[in-house]
C-alpha cells in the first residue's frame, strides 16, 4: 500500500514538471513574439469595435445643406511626459457650413483617453471644441492614441490623433536592510 502512494506521488511529481516545462516553453515563446512585435518600427493599427454593423453598401453623402466641422488642428504631440500623469489638449474646430453642426459622440481608442465636446449644436459659422484627456498611468513609452469624432457632417467621422512619449516609472525600493 505504501508502495502504491509512493508511485501515485512520483507520477504526480512527474506530470507536474512537464506542465511547468510546456508552460516555460508558451512563456518564451510569447516573449520572443512580443519582442518582435515591440522592435517592428511599422506605426501602431487601432481598431475600434462598433455597436453598429458596417452596412453592405456605402453611404452616400446627404442631400441639402450640410455642416462642415474644420479642426484648427487634428493631430497633436504632447512631447515627453511622466508616467501616471494626465495631460489634456482641446482640439478647437469652426463650423464653416451650411446647417449648424451637432457631435453625437467622441470615441477614444481605449479607456486611458477621455474625451469630452461641445454639446449643443454649433451654429454656421460657430466655433467648438473636442478635449481629450490622457491618463498615462500604467502605458509606457511611446503612445499613439485617436479620437473618432462623429458628427452629423459628410463624411459622419473625423480622427483625431495625439502622441506622448511616457517615460516609464522608476520601482527603485532603495537598498535591502
Amino acid at each position: 500500500m505504501k508502495r502504491s502512494i509512493w508511485i501515485l506521488g512520483l507520477v504526480a511529481v512527474l506530470f507536474t514538471a512537464c506542465k511547468d516545462k510546456e508552460a516555460e516553453k508558451k512563456i518564451a515563446a510569447l516573449e520572443a513574439r512580443l519582442s518582435e512585435l515591440e522592435s517592428n518600427k511599422r506605426p501602431p493599427v487601432s481598431v475600434t469595435p462598433t455597436d453598429n454593423p458596417v452596412p453592405a453598401v456605402p453611404e452616400t453623402k446627404p442631400e441639402g445643406p450640410l455642416p462642415v466641422i474644420q479642426f484648427t488642428k487634428v493631430d497633436h504631440d504632447f512631447g515627453t511626459i511622466q508616467e501616471g500623469q494626465k495631460v489634456t489638449y482641446t482640439y478647437k474646430f469652426k463650423n464653416t457650413g451650411e446647417a449648424p453642426l451637432i457631435i453625437q459622440n467622441a470615441q477614444p481608442t481605449c479607456g486611458c483617453t477621455v474625451p469630452d465636446w461641445s454639446k449643443e449644436p454649433i451654429p454656421v459659422g460657430g466655433e467648438g471644441f473636442v478635449k481629450a484627456e490622457f491618463d498615462s498611468n500604467g502605458k509606457p513609452n511611446m503612445q499613439h492614441k485617436t479620437v473618432t469624432v462623429t458628427a452629423n457632417t459628410w463624411p459622419k467621422e473625423t480622427v483625431l490623433s495625439f502622441k506622448a512619449m511616457v517615460i516609464p516609472k522608476t520601482d527603485a525600493q532603495g537598498p535591502a536592510k
